[in-house]
């Protein structure tokens, strides 16, 4: 495993600040050298607070940066660099950057790699101790950094963290992408303290409790940076969506945690609210089967890939008699998909999976019947 330790050796060295000069003169010399170096040692450990890169993946996201960007750049935090990685913008986002907000920095790519790939090429790129996630639309509290490396500097088993994720329209609810934290169940399927399937919940301080979860949202999340490329990165093959719940899953299978940061929170404007068609769906339920067959073991991965198709062809002809055919043809697609990625041989599997029962974050039950057959439509009513 990587050293993640954040601290840099000072020792003092008096050698050499004593010369050969007359006794008289040793001692002065000797507690000046003492004074000096340990003024400086003083200093170098006020300043020496880890460095932090918040780094936004931009793609023809320009009105996001004029909205958004202001709030990033008014976060009080010593040591702290933004960057705007550029995905292949076809709009004016880079010359925006350049002339409105020339104290960002600035690294640019020729095509969009998605948020995966856009991600593992950037962050190639940027020199810090922690890495801070951000999506283009979403407003930070000024204060939002501090508690997140305070979270991680106690404890260095803790290998990434979110904020609180609230709606920027509906400042007092949780948002769709993290909320307070990500968990899965038994099945993979993904929900949040705060929000199951489409509810999310008002925040009433429910969830302000810090603790273990299963995933961080890839919205906001702080990542310690040589653990981020001990992993490599995203994998690039699930271009986005779900990619951030395989980092997080990886992760644990070396032994790191995954940690909610409620005193740390931020505003996201979200997509959870998108058309439910398309490529998002088809990405959606591919990775996820995709993901489920990089990191289970063998004996759980023989029977729950089977009931996630039976239930993804349940929700693929709900949606199809209820006159959503867009959300059908993407879920057979992703099927396809999923077959395709298999036979290519492009699969990375993890080395040592472990039982979902053994991992932080996990409802060992179904929630599917719970929000449907139950009708338990809040994180506390289902994981009691």
């Amino acid at each position: 495993m990587l050293d993640i330790s954040t601290q840099w050796d000072d020792s003092i060295n008096l050698g050499s600040e004593l010369k050969f000069v007359p006794f008289a003169c040793i001692e002065v010399s000797f507690f000046s050298a003492i004074s000096h170096n340990l003024g400086l040692h003083s200093q170098k450990q006020i300043s020496l607070k880890p460095r932090v890169a918040i780094v936004i993946l931009n793609f023809n996201g320009v009105h996001h940066l004029r909205s958004f960007l202001p709030s990033v750049m008014a976060t009080q935090y010593e040591h702290l660099e933004i960057v705007v990685a550029d995905n292949g913008s076809t709009d004016h986002s880079i010359d925006v950057i350049k002339n409105e907000f020339a104290q960002v920095t600035l690294i640019t790519h020729p095509k969009n790699e998605g948020f995966a790939g856009g991600y593992n090429w950037a962050l190639k790129q940027v020199k810090a101790d922690y890495y801070v996630l951000l999506n283009s639309d979403v407003e930070v509290d000024p204060q939002w950094i501090d508690p997140m490396v305070a979270l991680l500097e106690a404890d260095a088993t803790i290998g990434a963290c979110q904020p609180k994720v609230l709606s920027f329209s509906e400042k007092d609810s949780f948002e769709y992408a993290g909320a307070a934290g990500g968990w899965i169940d038994a099945l993979g399927y993904p929900f949040s303290r705060g929000r199951v399937f489409d509810v999310c919940e008002k925040d009433h301080g429910q969830y302000n409790q810090s603790g273990p979860i299963f995933w961080a949202t890839g919205a906001a999340m702080m990542i310690r940076s040589n653990l981020f490329h001990q992993l490599n990165g995203f994998d690039d093959q699930f271009f986005a969506h779900q990619e951030e719940i395989d980092l997080c899953w990886r992760m644990q299978l070396l032994g790191f945690h995954l940690y909610a940061c409620p005193n740390a929170k931020v505003f996201h404007v979200g997509a959870g609210t998108l058309p439910r068609g398309g490529r998002k769906v088809f990405l959606n339920f591919r990775n996820n089967l995709i993901m489920l067959t990089k990191n289970l073991p063998v004996e759980e991965l023989i029977w729950k890939i089977p009931c996630r198709f039976a239930l993804d062809a349940i929700s693929a002809w709900k949606g199809l008699f209820s006159g959503d055919f867009s959300f059908f043809k993407a879920i057979v697609a992703a099927h396809f998909g999923y077959f395709s990625h298999i036979l290519s041989g492009q699969l990375k599997r993890s080395k040592s999976p472990k039982t979902m029962k053994s991992l932080d974050g996990v409802y060992n039950g179904s929630l599917v019947w719970d929000y449907f057959i139950k009708n338990k439509q809040h994180f506390n009513k289902i994981v009691l």
